[in-house]
């Protein structure tokens, strides 16, 4: 184990990262609620969408763990979920079959794009400036998560964000998760942030915010599986309706930018966390961390969970002090286990959850004097993406803009020669992107 996973030589142990890998897991397992809940209101029967959601997360998080030995952990992604839900499932006449097959088309294209180098080519031609406005810009985005998974922020009409009501419970819960996360970690105890999730869990019982299940054992349902080839009242396959229509490819298409680059950035946002991430940016392990990641979104597609993508929450455990993959086959070991059991996973309210992603957060603004402000070329892109990322809740768009904004400031500034070839490839597709969205 010592020899496959290098633990000693990253400095960390088996203890260490089995807590990292509990950690990571209880930042995500609110997916265990809220996807499945998305999932039946696109028609998909209710233990189907648990299984598919916990088995799927459960599975490709321990493969991420075998290939590419880091603490990086996968799930259905959100967003993509609300998209498939609401949009994707209309789009198709209402069969989630042929929306699962968008999922599907969507994922083996982004494998292919990996398998040939290009996503792995494209990390690379961003300036080194933007990367680390990723990272900072992750960090904001995480928290805001956060903030308002804890309450503590919430949505205003007149202000567009607010402060949350201070005598409500989720605030409460949220709160405690945060002063008992920074207390813990500023005490240089080990597992702080897991104790600050558990503390917050505790406080949440009396406040009605921890709900205390009524059952214990769920069952397994694997109905939706090989979703994209299962055929609807008229006898026509998903993923047949997928590739007869140009609508629906084009979606696969949007699909797949979102994809291609929110990964990109969680990745650099997790290595950060996890001592992964070299001094250029540069993620180690990334073309492993790319192939599993875009094998997951097919996977999803495939079995009915939604696109499967690597989580941000990971940077929780990584915090908490996960180096090795030993850490995801932790996590992914607790999703297949809570499909079994997902009444008692889903005691874990996102409030508690809270205070552990701000202090996520705060570790990862540390890039921020890294960037040249004083340079237009350099300084003005990499606040777009800082802003853009938490701003448009988005960090396809966040990384978007910056793009787009690094290029037009070469233009007019006479740099042009600073842009490579794959970052006006990247910027034409994020234009085109933008334009489809």
């Amino acid at each position: 184990m010592e020899k496959f996973f290098k633990m000693s030589e990253r400095g960390s142990s088996v203890g260490t990262e089995i807590r990292a890998g509990l950690t990571t897991f209880l930042a995500m397992a609110y997916i265990i609620a809220v996807n499945p809940a998305l999932l039946m209101d696109a028609g998909i029967a209710p233990a189907a969408a648990v299984t598919s959601t916990c088995l799927g997360a459960g599975i490709m998080t321990i493969l991420m763990g075998l290939f590419s030995n880091r603490p990086v952990a996968c799930a259905s992604g959100m967003g993509i979920n609300a998209i498939l839900a609401y949009t994707l499932v209309g789009m198709t006449g209402g069969d989630w079959h042929a929306a699962m097959a968008v999922i599907f088309v969507e994922g083996i294209a982004i494998l292919v794009l990996v398998l040939c180098g290009l996503r792995e080519a494209i990390m690379d031609a961003i300036p080194v400036s933007l990367r680390h406005a990723i990272s900072v810009g992750l960090g904001l985005f995480i928290a805001m998560i956060g903030l308002a998974d804890g309450g503590v922020i919430v949505a205003n009409e007149s202000t567009m964000v607010a402060l949350g009501n201070v005598s409500d419970p989720k605030f409460i819960v949220g709160l405690v998760s945060i002063v008992a996360s920074i207390i813990l970690y500023a005490m240089n105890v080990k597992g702080s942030l897991l104790w600050g999730i558990l503390i917050a869990v505790v406080a949440g019982i009396p406040l009605g915010v921890t709900q205390i299940p009524t059952g214990v054992v769920s069952f397994l349902d694997f109905s939706s599986f090989g979703a994209p080839f299962q055929a609807d009242a008229n006898g026509v396959m998903g993923i047949a309706k997928v590739v007869t229509t140009p609508t629906l490819l084009v979606f696969a298409f949007s699909l797949m930018m979102s994809d291609f680059f929110d990964t990109m950035g969680t990745a650099m946002a997790i290595g950060k966390q996890g001592k992964f991430l070299n001094e250029d940016g540069t993620v180690e392990n990334i073309k492993e961390i790319l192939t599993v990641d875009s094998a997951a979104a097919a996977v999803g597609g495939f079995i009915g969970a939604s696109s499967i993508t690597t989580f941000v929450e990971s940077a929780s455990g990584a915090a908490d002090g996960g180096r090795t993959g030993l850490s995801s086959i932790m996590t992914g070991a607790l999703f297949i286990i809570a499909s079994f059991f997902s009444p008692l996973i889903t005691m874990i309210s996102s409030a508690a959850t809270c205070g552990a992603l701000v202090v996520v957060g705060f570790l990862m603004m540390g890039d921020v004097v890294d960037i040249d402000w004083t340079d237009l070329l350099q300084g003005f892109p990499a606040f777009m993406i800082v802003a853009g990322i938490p701003l448009t809740y988005s960090i396809s768009n966040g990384i978007g803009m910056g793009f787009i904004c690094y290029v037009l400031v070469a233009i007019v500034t006479g740099q042009v020669k600073k842009v490579k070839p794959l970052m006006w490839v990247a910027t034409a597709a994020f234009v085109l992107y933008f334009l489809l969205v």
